[in-house]
C-alpha cells in the first residue's frame, strides 16, 4: 500500500512534550508515512534533531502558508489548498487553530482528508482562566475534525465543558515512554557541564526554557535549599537570561549547569538526585514520566495531572504554585538519601506498569488509521 502523507501544524518545532511524543510517532510508523513539518514559528525548530533519519520529512517554511496571521477567508483558502496534497492533517495546540479552523470551514467543499486536533495544554496567559474568546474560537473550529487528542483528565473535561465536544470524539490518550531504556546506566558525558561532588545533590529538570516553566521559582527554591544543592537544567527557550539572571541575583550562578537543549533524557536523568517541575501549568509531561522511570523522586507544583502520575507515596511533595512550598519540598528531598531512594523505586515501579510507550502506539495507531481508513496502521507492530 502506498505511503501515508501526513501533514503536521505546530505552533512551534523545538523539542517539548508533544513534539517528543510527535517525533516519536513519526519514528513509530517508520516507511509507512512522509511527514510534513509547519511551525508558526519558523525559527523554532529543534526537534528536527530528533527525528530518525530514514524519516522522510520535510520543512517547507516559507513555501508553504503561514500559521501565523489575522483570521481570514483569505489566509484559510491558502491553508486549506496546502491540505489537500494529505491524507491526514495532525494539528497541536492553539498556535495551529487557524488550520483547524481552515480545514473546518472549506474541508467539505475542498474535499479534505480527516484532521485529529491535540491539545496538551496552556501557555501563560491561560494559566489562571481560559481565555472566553479562545474558548468560543476552538468550539467552532473544532467542529469538524475528526477526533480531539487530550493526554490528561483535566484536559478531557474542558473539551467536553468548555469547547462543547462531544464525549465520544474526545481521546484521552497518555503519554508514553520506552521505559526500559531508562533503566539502564546513564552515559558518561551525556550531559555537558555536569559535575557533582560528594555531599552535594543534585535537582534536575527537562524543559523548554518558557515563561510558563517558571524555572526561576525552580532557581530560587534549589537556592533556598542549601549550598550544598545544585540545580541542572535541560532546555533551551527565550527565558534562559532571565534564569541565568535570577541565579547571579541570588549568588548561585555556580550551582547552576545549564548546557541547553540535551537530547535523549534516557542517557542522563538518571543523574539528578531529585527531579523537579516548577511550572504554571502542564497536563500530562513526558519528562516526568521520563524521570520516574529512571528512578527518581519527583518535587513539583501541583497542575495538570502530575499529582496522579506519581506514586502514591510521593504526592507529599507534590506542592502548591508557590516559592517557599517548592523550597521545603526540595529541602526534605534532598536532606534524605533513603526516602529519595524509596520514592525513586516507587515511581520507576508505577513507570514501568502504567507508562510504557506501546500502549501509547497503539492507540495513536488506531485512531490514525481509522481516519484515514488504513487497516496497516491499526495492524503495525
Amino acid at each position: 500500500m502506498a505511503r501515508a502523507r501526513i501533514l503536521h501544524l505546530h505552533s512551534s518545532f523545538d523539542l517539548g512534550g508533544k513534539e517528543a511524543r510527535a517525533v516519536k510517532l513519526m519514528n513509530h510508523f517508520g516507511d509507512m508515512a512522509d511527514h510534513v513539518v509547519l511551525s508558526a514559528d519558523a525559527s523554532a525548530l529543534g526537534a528536527r534533531d530528533a527525528i530518525d533519519k530514514n524519516i522522510k520529512v520535510e520543512f517547507p517554511g516559507e513555501s508553504a502558508p503561514s500559521l501565523q496571521g489575522m483570521p481570514g477567508m483569505g489566509r484559510y483558502r491558502k491553508i486549506a489548498q496546502y491540505m489537500k496534497k494529505f491524507n491526514l492533517v495532525l494539528s497541536y495546540n492553539w498556535g495551529a487553530m487557524d488550520g483547524v479552523m481552515a480545514h473546518t470551514l472549506l474541508g467539505k467543499t475542498m474535499g479534505l482528508k480527516p484532521l485529529i486536533h491535540h491539545e496538551d495544554g496552556f501557555e501563560v496567559d491561560e494559566i489562571d482562566r481560559l481565555s472566553r474568546k479562545r474558548n468560543w474560537f476552538r468550539t467552532i473550529a473544532l467542529q469538524r475534525s475528526h477526533a480531539l487528542v487530550v493526554p490528561s483528565k483535566i484536559l478531557q473535561e474542558i473539551a467536553v465543558k468548555r469547547w462543547h465536544q462531544p464525549f465520544e470524539k474526545v481521546a484521552r490518550f497518555p503519554n508514553g515512554i520506552d521505559v526500559k531504556r531508562y533503566s539502564k546506566s546513564c552515559q558518561k558525558g551525556a550531559f555537558p557541564g555536569f559535575k557533582k561532588r560528594e555531599g552535594e545533590v543534585v535537582v534536575g529538570t527537562v524543559a523548554g526554557l518558557r515563561a510558563v516553566k517558571n524555572i526561576p521559582r525552580l532557581v530560587r527554591a534549589v537556592a533556598a535549599a542549601g549550598d550544598h544543592v545544585k540545580l541542572a537544567v535541560a532546555g533551551e527557550g527565550p527565558e534562559r537570561t532571565q534564569i541565568e539572571a535570577e541565579a547571579k541575583r541570588l549568588g548561585m550562578e555556580n550551582r547552576l549547569m545549564m548546557p541547553g537543549f540535551v537530547r535523549d533524557p534516557a542517557r542522563y536523568i538518571g543523574l539528578f538526585d531529585i527531579f523537579a517541575l516548577s511550572s504554571d501549568s502542564e497536563q500530562y509531561p513526558i519528562s516526568l514520566i521520563e524521570a520516574m522511570a529512571a528512578g527518581c523522586a519527583v518535587a513539583a507544583t501541583n497542575v495538570g495531572d502530575v499529582r496522579s502520575i506519581v506514586d502514591e507515596q510521593n504526592r507529599a511533595y507534590i506542592v502548591p504554585r508557590d516559592d517557599d512550598a517548592m523550597a521545603d519540598a526540595i529541602r526534605t528531598l534532598a536532606a534524605d538519601a533513603d526516602l529519595r531512594e524509596q520514592l525513586g523505586q516507587r515511581n520507576r515501579d508505577k513507570a514501568f506498569n502504567e507508562y510504557d510507550e506501546q500502549r501509547m502506539f497503539a492507540r495513536y495507531r488506531q485512531l490514525y488509521g481509522s481516519a484515514m481508513g488504513r487497516a496497516d496502521f491499526a495492524r503495525q507492530e
